[in-house]
C-alpha cells in the first residue's frame, strides 16, 4: 500500500531512542541472491545502504527482503510493515515500524556479521520473557532462516506464550498488485492466519482480512491481484521457569511457485505463504502465477505438517553433484592410465 513515510521515519527515531543502537542494523546475506535488512530489535526493513551494503532495488530505497534475481525488494516498498510481536501472561510487546512502531519491547544486544544477525530482547514489563531471533542462512540456497528462541529466565512459570509475524507483500515488478497463498492449517501451534499485512504484529490481537473474501484462519491459494500479505500468530503454551521454546522462520525467493515449493521441503516448513507477481501487469510477458518471482514466507517447528522434502536435488547440490563427477572421471582417467 502506498503510503507516506513520514510516519516511519518517526517510528525510526523512536526505535534509536527505545534501543539506543542507532548504528546497529544490518543487511545480512546467504551469499545465494537473498538478503534481508534487520533491525535491531529483530523487524525487517533498514535503509539501503546500511553496512556498507548498497543493493539500489528497482522499487525501493529500503531493504526487507531482497532477491538480486529480480533486483527488487518484497516488504519495504510503500509501507515499512514488517514486525513481529511476543507476548506472555497476556502481555505482549511487538516491533513494526510503520504499524503499531515499538511497544513494550527493551534492548539487550544485537550483533551482525556479513550473513549473521542475532537480536535479544525481553518484555519490558515481563523481563523474565526474553526473545531471541538468530538471522543466518538456512539449509536452502532459496532462503534465509531466523531462529527463534523463547526463554522464561525468571523464577515462575509464564503463561501462553505466543508469537505474531507480519508482512505487506509487495512484490517486483508488480508492487501494490500481488496473488498472496497462505497455506499450513492444521498445525498444533498455529492460532491465527490472515492476509491482513497492516495490521499490528500484536499476538493478542484477533485477526482480520485485508481483501474482501480471503479467510480467515484458514487456507487459501492464490488471492488476488490485490496489495496485501501475511499473518501468523502461534501460540506454544506454557512456559516453567528456565525453559526455552524454539522454532524458525523462512524468508526467500524463487524464480518459479515449484521452485519455492522445493526449497520450502528442503528446511522442512510446515507453515507458509507466497507473494507473487501479477503475471497480467507484467508488460510484453506471459508469466504464469509464480513466475518470474515467487516470495517466500514460512515457518517451521510449529506443530504442522512438514512440506515434502524436493525429489529433484536444487541447483546448488547439482552444482556439487557435478563437480563430484568430474572429478570422479578425472580420477578414472588416471587410474586407466
Amino acid at each position: 500500500m502506498q503510503r507516506t513515510l513520514l510516519v516511519a521515519f518517526a517510528a525510526v527515531a523512536a526505535l534509536f531512542a527505545v534501543a539506543n543502537t542507532a548504528n546497529a542494523q544490518a543487511i545480512i546475506t546467504n551469499g545465494s541472491g537473498i538478503y534481508l535488512g534487520v533491525n535491531p530489535l529483530g523487524n525487517l526493513n533498514v535503509p539501503d545502504g546500511t553496512g556498507d551494503i548498497s543493493l539500489t532495488p528497482t522499487n525501493s530505497s529500503y531493504i526487507g527482503l531482497y532477491y538480486s534475481g529480480i533486483d527488487g525488494d518484497a516488504t519495504s516498498p510503500g509501507c515499512l510493515c514488517e514486525g513481529f510481536g511476543v507476548a506472555g501472561n497476556g502481555v505482549s510487546g511487538y516491533a513494526d515500524i510503520a504499524e503499531g512502531g515499538y511497544v513494550n519491547l527493551s534492548q539487550v544486544s544485537f550483533a551482525s556479521t556479513a550473513s549473521t544477525a542475532t537480536s535479544i530482547v525481553t518484555l519490558t514489563s515481563l523481563p523474565d520473557l526474553q526473545l531471541t531471533q538468530q538471522f543466518q542462512p538456512s539449509a536452502s540456497t532459496a532462503l534465509m532462516e531466523n531462529v527463534v528462541t523463547i526463554t522464561n529466565t525468571g523464577t515462575s512459570a509464564i503463561t501462553d506464550i505466543r508469537y505474531n509475524r507480519t508482512m505487506d507483500w509487495d512484490i517486483p515488478p508488480t508492487t501494490f498488485d500481488e496473488y498472496t497463498t497462505v497455506q499450513g492449517w492444521p498445525a498444533a501451534n498455529l492460532l491465527y492466519t490472515s492476509d491482513n499485512g497492516f495490521a499490528v504484529p500484536d499476538p493478542m490481537a484477533l485477526p482480520t482480512a485485508f481483501m474482501s473474501g480471503t479467510p480467515v484462519n484458514a487456507n487459501f491459494y492464490h488471492t488476488g491481484p490485490y496489495d496485501h500479505g501475511a499473518f501468523f500468530t502461534f501460540a506454544f503454551g506454557d512456559l516453567a521457569p528456565g525453559e526455552s521454546i524454539d522454532f524458525s522462520i523462512f524468508y526467500g525467493a524463487a524464480p518459479s511457485e515449484s521452485a519455492a515449493f522445493a526449497a520450502l521441503g528442503a528446511v522442512g516448513a510446515e507453515v507458509y505463504s507466497y507473494g507473487q507477481p501479477n503475471p497480467a501487469a507484467i508488460a510484453g510477458a506471459a508469466f504464469p502465477i509464480g513466475e518470474p518471482v515467487t516470495f517466500i514466507f514460512g515457518f517451521s517447528g510449529v506443530g504442522g505438517t512438514p512440506v515434502p522434502p524436493p525429489t529433484v536435488p536444487e541447483p546448488s547440490t547439482i552444482l556439487l553433484m557435478g563437480a563430484g563427477l568430474l572429478g570422479l572421471g578425472a580420477v578414472i582417467r588416471r587410474k586407466r592410465s
